[in-house]
Order: structure tokens, then C-alpha cells, then sequence
């Protein structure tokens, strides 16, 4: 019999088409608030707005100053803008709903969260905020979003581009859920679930970027990815993309869409058992090379250095990451394995599972 804990996370969600405009109000007089502070990054502000209509004379505040990775000075000035809020409501993807969680690290303050992509964060009860060149993840019940509201409408206007991005970032969290330090055969389910979720989206959304049915499938996908995530914790594929991504200010999605098929080569030798059932959920024999393709099918820049990441930068981090690798993770981490690992996701060279 396998032993194992699992503590799920508290929370409501509301899913469905046309659910942010139909229930939005009612799940926000559930928790009485008067005076609420709305979070939107600036190209999403008007939808925000459109969508708090019914009760914007309760909006006292908006804070749209977002920026990737939090930084400090941000999470600073938000903060400010919630000094007479009894509620934070946020409307966009990962770095607003991380903006949202800063507010709520420091001041309590209960978060109402719309996602607009496929970030995942809004069920995980995962912070970080970046200083300088840094960036300081962690854990606290306290930034968790009380309730949820996934409306697939509100991802019809994503540009195929980063929806493609964010959908294999929503991936990352389900393949690293398969070795992350508390795993455990719920959140593996939920994992395997929800990769067969993005998997038959993807493509789909790529052939005709208005097809309802792949955002339902992609944004449920992305439910469950951090659903998995939030219970698993996060492995050395997470580790190295939050580096790179405080260090070089590089797109969180975009980052984590390019590296994962190579540090799933790293591991895939020593984990056969996530392997397998990586594959069996894409529907491939070689989950290594299966998302490999289906990244490079989709258009995914082919390397880090497509992202502006120099090769000489490489060796300037891997003392951070190393400094923060698992120890359980499948496949020792060592200075010359992750080396090898980075410089092959810097090049953009199709990884094989004897690569490292």
C-alpha cells in the first residue's frame, strides 16, 4: 500500500463561458466587501472596468503599474493603493494575480481572482517578488485567492502566441508534479489530467484561435496544472526558470515553454514511472521528444537565446540554481549536468534523454 500525504487547498471556483460577467457581482457581495481594490495590468484595465460595472461605485481604487517577476517597488505601490481596501480583485494572468498576492502577503486581504491566461498561479498559494537581479519565492496560505472565476471568453483575445506560451507554461507545472517534492498519487492524477487537457487545446487553439472549446480545454488544463503544482511543490524545472527569469528579466512563459522538454530529458533516465505516464497523457510513445515537437509545431521560440539570454550568461547563475536544486530530484544535479542541461536550452537543440 503507498503512503502518502495530500493537503488540499482551500478555495471556490467558478468555471464557464460568460461566468465573469453572469457571477463576477455575486461572488463578490460573498464577502461583504465595501470597499474594493481592482489589480489589472494596463491592457486589460477597460475589460477589468467592464467587468466591475455592476458594482464599480465599490472600486475605491486601481492599480494597474504590473510588471513580470513582482518586482519589490511594484508590490510596494500596490500595497499603498490597498490602504483603505477590505478586498483585492484581480483581472489578467500570472504577474497580476502575483501582484495581487504581494498586497495580500503583507496586508491579509482576502483576493478575488479572473484569470486571463493560463498562468495557473491563481490556485497556488505561491508568492514572489524580485529585487535587483533576484527573485525570492515562497509559501504562505495567506495569498491563496479566496475564489476563482475561470471564464474561457475572457482568453478569446489572447494573441495564439502567448497563449501557446502560457498553455506549455500551465505544462510545466504538471510534468515537474510527477517529482516535485510532495508528490503524491492525487496531485499525479490531477497532473496526467490535466496535461490531456492542454495537450488536445493546444494544437486546436493554434489551427482556429476562436474556438471555444480548445480555451475551455486550455483554461481547465491550466486549472489543474496548478491544482498539481499547488500540492506538489515546485522541482528543479521551476528553479531554474525563476533564476533565469529574476536574473535576466527574461518572459515567464516563454522560459518556462522552452526549458521544460530539457530538463525532462534530465530526468526522464531516472523517473520511468513519470515518463510513461507523461507520454501516456500526450499521447506519444517519447514524452521527451513528443514535447519537444509539439512546442516547435507550435511556433515556441527554439532557445533561450531567442529570448535575448547570451550563452556567456549561462555560467553566471548556475551557482544560484544549484544552490536550490532538490536533492530528491530524480536525476542528480551536478555543475556539469545542468550546464550541459541550460546550454542545450540556450541553443534550442532537440533534447534526447541520453543528452544529460
Amino acid at each position: 500500500m503507498t503512503t502518502f500525504t495530500y493537503e488540499a487547498l482551500p478555495g471556490r471556483v467558478v468555471f464557464g463561458p460568460g461566468v465573469a460577467s453572469t457571477r463576477l457581482s455575486a461572488e463578490v457581495d460573498a464577502f461583504g466587501a465595501r470597499r474594493i481594490l481592482l489589480i489589472a495590468g494596463a491592457s486589460e484595465v477597460a475589460l477589468a472596468r467592464e467587468l466591475c460595472a455592476p458594482f464599480a461605485d465599490r472600486i475605491t481604487a486601481t492599480f494597474s503599474g504590473v510588471r513580470p517577476h513582482v518586482p519589490v517597488e511594484v508590490a510596494e505601490s500596490a500595497r499603498e493603493a490597498a490602504a483603505d481596501a477590505d478586498l483585492v480583485l484581480c483581472v489578467g494572468g500570472g504577474s497580476t494575480t502575483g501582484t495581487a498576492k504581494a498586497v495580500a502577503l503583507t496586508t491579509g486581504l482576502p483576493i478575488v481572482a479572473v484569470p486571463t491566461t493560463y498562468a495557473g498561479s491563481e490556485v497556488t498559494a505561491v508568492w514572489g517578488l524580485t529585487q535587483g537581479s533576484r527573485k525570492t519565492t515562497g509559501t504562505d496560505p495567506i495569498v491563496l485567492p479566496r475564489t476563482v472565476v475561470y471564464d474561457p471568453d475572457l482568453t478569446l483575445t489572447l494573441p495564439v502566441a502567448l497563449s501557446v506560451a502560457s498553455g506549455l507554461n500551465a505544462m510545466a507545472h504538471c510534468v515537474e508534479a510527477f517529482w516535485a517534492p510532495r508528490r503524491n498519487p492525487v496531485s499525479s492524477a490531477v497532473a496526467a489530467d490535466g496535461i490531456r487537457y492542454l495537450a488536445a487545446g493546444l494544437p486546436s487553439l493554434a489551427a482556429d484561435p476562436e474556438d471555444g472549446g480548445a480555451r475551455a480545454d486550455l483554461l481547465l488544463g491550466a486549472y489543474l496544472a496548478g491544482s498539481a503544482f499547488a500540492v506538489a511543490g515546485s522541482g528543479l524545472h521551476h528553479k531554474i526558470c525563476h533564476v533565469l527569469g529574476g536574473a535576466f528579466d527574461l518572459p515567464h512563459a516563454e522560459t518556462h515553454a522552452i526549458v521544460l522538454p530539457h530538463v525532462l530529458a534530465h530526468n526522464a533516465p531516472n523517473a520511468p514511472e513519470a515518463a510513461s505516464r507523461i507520454a501516456s497523457a500526450l499521447g506519444v510513445t517519447d514524452p521527451v521528444r513528443g514535447l519537444y515537437e509539439l512546442g516547435h509545431k507550435l511556433g515556441v521560440p527554439a532557445g533561450l537565446r531567442e529570448l535575448g539570454l547570451r550563452k556567456s550568461d549561462v555560467d553566471t547563475v548556475l551557482d544560484d540554481i544549484l544552490a536550490l536544486a532538490p536533492a530528491d530530484n530524480p536525476t542528480l544535479v551536478t555543475t556539469d549536468g545542468l550546464r550541459a542541461l541550460l546550454y542545450a536550452a540556450w541553443a534550442g537543440t532537440a533534447p534526447t534523454r541520453e543528452d544529460t
